[in-house]
């Protein structure tokens, strides 16, 4: 990875920004589920939610740390229980990553949150699945699917859930491990995740957003994940940077999440571009977009707005987005060609 020079964000154009391709590698497909299709899905289904119109839904996105994020996310969830409503979940964020120039996408989802209602596993992937296709098909959009696993449930619950993924694991590309950090430590699911590499799913986790460094250690020696999910608060571990660093290890960074989670207070104060500066394989991602007031291109904007995010670090984060991804070696050199030609193109 090419270390990034500081320069003053002038040199970076919104037109330039917003048209940068890149891909996005930590994304939760539950939390794209806009006010709207919230409430269209709710009466489809018949689903009792304590909001009665899009503007009370969006005034309880005023979260105070992660857990009530969760609460209302999980609520959310339960709008979404048949092949149809999966593949419209995910269709409308394909959608917005053909507007957004997000040319690859690895999205996650969470089974338990909809198998602990009732709803069959293959309803969840083949609705996601069937998206992905399509969009592949219509505008050549490439997505890989991440099946995670919710952390404050048992690691029993999180086998079981492989048992129902297994029959339909060419459509799963790799396993991830989110939800509510503390006091659910990586190694709780070490014996999920040898099980996963054992079927051939690469592997990632969340650790160190509220969680300590402790978290990013144990990911990476018990888990074995080759990516890890946030990890800002690596930065409080001297010999954590350095490993991170040395071994290139990426970071899926989501600058709005981390504010609107209180990890930061504003994002004035983010410590993603020192991480970047320091030689971190840092990427930049959107996390829960519906809930968090933006997505990709927002995130960047801000960046830019707020820490005076450069040409050069654009370039950088875009091109770590791809080099982090699990795509193959060709089709990363093929989207590397498309950014380089695509800054080329601009004075």
């Amino acid at each position: 990875m090419a270390k990034p020079t500081s320069n003053p964000s002038a040199d970076l154009s919104d037109e330039l920004l917003l048209g940068l391709p890149k891909a996005e590698l930590h994304l939760h497909i539950e939390g794209t589920l806009e006010p709207e299709r919230l409430l269209q899905l709710a009466e489809l289904r018949k689903v009792v939610l304590p909001y009665a119109s899009v503007e009370e839904v969006r005034s309880a996105y005023d979260f105070v740390d992660l857990q009530s994020f969760l609460d209302l996310y999980y609520l959310g969830a339960s709008v979404l229980q048949e092949e149809e409503d999966f593949y419209v979940l995910a269709w409308d964020y394909l959608l917005k990553c053909r507007e957004q120039k997000i040319v690859h996408a690895e999205i996650a989802f969470d089974p338990q949150a909809h198998l602990s209602r009732g709803v069959p596993f293959e309803t969840i992937i083949r609705g996601l699945d069937g998206a992905c296709r399509q969009a592949s098909v219509e505008w050549g959009q490439s997505a890989l699917l991440i099946m995670s696993f919710l952390r404050h449930l048992s690691a029993e619950d999180a086998m079981q859930t492989i048992d129902a993924a297994e029959p339909f694991g060419d459509l799963v590309t790799a396993v991830g491990l989110d939800s509510g950090e503390l006091g659910n430590p990586p190694e709780k699911f070490t014996a999920v995740f040898e099980r996963a590499r054992a079927l051939g799913w690469r592997a990632v986790a969340h650790a160190g957003e509220e969680g300590p460094p402790a978290y990013v250690w144990g990911a990476l020696d018990a888990l074995h994940v080759q990516r890890i999910d946030h990890g800002v608060r690596s930065a409080e571990d001297e010999e954590l940077m350095d490993r991170l660093v040395a071994e290139q290890i990426p970071l899926t960074v989501c600058p709005l999440s981390n504010v609107r989670l209180r990890v930061f207070d504003a994002l004035r104060d983010h410590n993603v571009l020192e991480l970047l500066e320091r030689g971190v394989h840092v990427t930049i991602n959107s996390d829960d977009p519906a809930y968090f007031g933006g997505y990709l291109n927002e995130n960047f904007l801000a960046l830019k707005r707020s820490l005076g995010l450069s040409r050069a670090q654009a370039l950088t984060l875009a091109r770590n987005s791809v080099a982090a991804s699990f795509l193959d070696a060709d089709a990363k050199q093929r989207l590397s060609h498309d950014i380089d030609a695509y800054v080329a193109a601009f004075p």
